[in-house]
């Protein structure tokens, strides 16, 4: 199935309800037509971070069920699976027949061996203090051989994750491998997690390294081409990368409207949120929330350094249960990546602000997503927080069928639903877009046109008011949803 102009719900295999079929079943329960597309976050066997330390991409993980099931869910909705282009896990087999065989593995260039990849076999404190890292140190871990030698290979992430070798035919083959079987099992789009680490320079800061790293995407695309298979980098940086890539026909997120709206929200100004909108690409998807943090990296330039710095405080007081300390070391996290937070306690769980923001991502140019806490209106979890002491963990809530159950009821849940069903059904959306000039900073206006159909969203960040007013053809007339 290809890519629709559709709400793509972001959720775990086991976020909404045990397994893949619980979740198949709550979607066709309660969102077949809120929902089009399902991003499944890995589903993999993996041995860290929650799937993203893949061990293959050729099984799926039993706790969730089978390759059965997801093709199940790929005739009732468009998917998007994750290929982590840049690591793989250390339980992998290549890791283990590396570690037992060494250069006689025929993984022996699988990874970034340090004896290798650097002049003298270490980087000197200048290339180290270059590099784009997320350790306080030289990225690696040391391999342990079973003929008791020892030697670091490239390690960006978390132990678990080691990273591959874009240098090397065995990697590349196992690139292609891995995104034929996915293509061939049911996805729609495949999302290149952490693509922008995968290319490595000695003397460059290793992140986002041009021009190898469009030749990679290049690559990834051609291979899928015959698939109908579309990609989509996945990139945390400053917003121009994002209008580099799009330059380039490719797949983009809008990682800049959670802050850029959340700034809007708390001030009742839209002039950085409009400034935005009229210059964002539009082959994008659009996200308030996923499994990650809000992202603050993301709106560098976009709102100053004082606008960032306010809202970040804002986001702390007004927020409900969110302490600066849930985004710091003491729960695996750094403040100045991300901040840790449901979009709808971010907004203080005001049952109004979040359906206004909510209208405004629909009625912004791209396809929207929606994550599975976001879906449900869901507050921080601040039990599963302190149960693991991860400070993502406040935005990654486990949900039973039962709960589900419930949490649809809710008013707020309802009205978001009917806002997805519009922005799912209405064909203005499939047109285009105007950002209108207001009278105002705290009004925004936004209008689709398609042909005579046309969808219209007026409202006052300040009040937290709004309208949607669109063009019923049967009628000729103009009625309010």
């Amino acid at each position: 199935m290809s890519v629709k102009n559709e709400i793509m719900l972001i959720t775990y295999a086991d976020s909404m309800g045990k397994n893949l079929k619980d979740l198949s079943n709550v979607l066709k329960k309660y969102f077949k037509d809120a929902i089009g597309g399902v991003h499944i976050l890995p589903f993999f066997p993996s041995s860290a971070d929650r799937g993203f330390a893949p061990i293959t991409y050729k099984e799926v993980d039993e706790k969730f069920g089978t390759w059965e099931d997801i093709e199940a869910l790929s005739k009732e909705f468009y998917l998007m699976y994750d290929f982590m282009v840049n690591h793989i896990s250390r339980q992998s087999n290549f890791y283990k027949d590396f570690q037992k065989n060494k250069d006689n593995s025929p993984y022996s260039n699988f990874f970034i061996r340090y004896k290798d990849f650097w002049e003298n076999g270490e980087p000197t404190e200048e290339e180290v203090d270059l590099i784009y890292k997320r350790k306080p140190r030289a990225p690696y871990i040391d391999v342990n051989f079973s003929d008791g030698t020892t030697e670091k290979i490239w390690c960006t992430f978390a132990e678990e994750q080691v990273d591959l070798n874009m240098e090397s035919e065995v990697t590349r083959k196992f690139i292609k491998d891995s995104l034929v079987y996915l293509a061939e099992h049911g996805a729609s789009i495949i999302r290149l997690d952490a693509f922008a680490y995968a290319v490595k320079r000695a003397g460059t800061n290793c992140f986002f390294i041009e021009p190898d790293i469009w030749e990679l995407l290049d690559e990834a695309k051609a291979i899928l081409k015959p698939y109908n298979v579309d990609i989509l980098p996945e990139i945390h940086e400053h917003y121009s990368i994002q209008l580099k890539i799009a330059n380039q026909d490719h797949w983009v997120y809008d990682f800049s409207l959670p802050m850029l709206l959340l700034h809007s929200l708390y001030s009742g100004s839209t002039k950085r949120l409009t400034a935005w909108l009229k210059k964002c690409p539009s082959k994008q998807f659009t996200t308030l929330d996923t499994h990650d943090g809000i992202g603050v990296v993301d709106v560098k330039d976009l709102l100053s350094d004082e606008e960032i710095e306010m809202t970040r405080e804002q986001l702390y007081s007004r927020g409900s249960n969110v302490k600066k300390v849930y985004s710091s070391a003491a729960y695996d996290n750094l403040d100045v990546y991300q901040i840790n937070c449901t979009y709808y306690s971010a907004l203080g769980n005001n049952d109004d602000a979040y359906l206004l923001a909510r209208a405004i991502q629909f009625f912004a140019p791209g396809i929207p997503q929606v994550y599975y806490v976001g879906l449900l209106a869901g507050e921080n979890d601040i039990e599963l927080l302190e149960k693991t002491k991860v400070g993502r963990n406040i935005n990654r809530h486990y949900y039973t069928k039962e709960e589900i159950d419930k949490e649809v009821e809710k008013p707020v849940v309802q009205k978001l639903i009917k806002l997805m069903e519009f922005r799912n059904s209405y064909p203005a959306f499939d047109g285009d877009y105007t950002i209108h000039d207001t009278s105002s900073e705290k009004l925004l206006e936004i209008s689709w046109q398609n042909g005579e159909y046309e969808a219209r969203l007026i409202a006052n960040l300040k009040s937290y008011e709004y309208t949607i007013e669109y063009r019923d053809l049967e009628t000729g007339e103009y009625r309010a949803l």
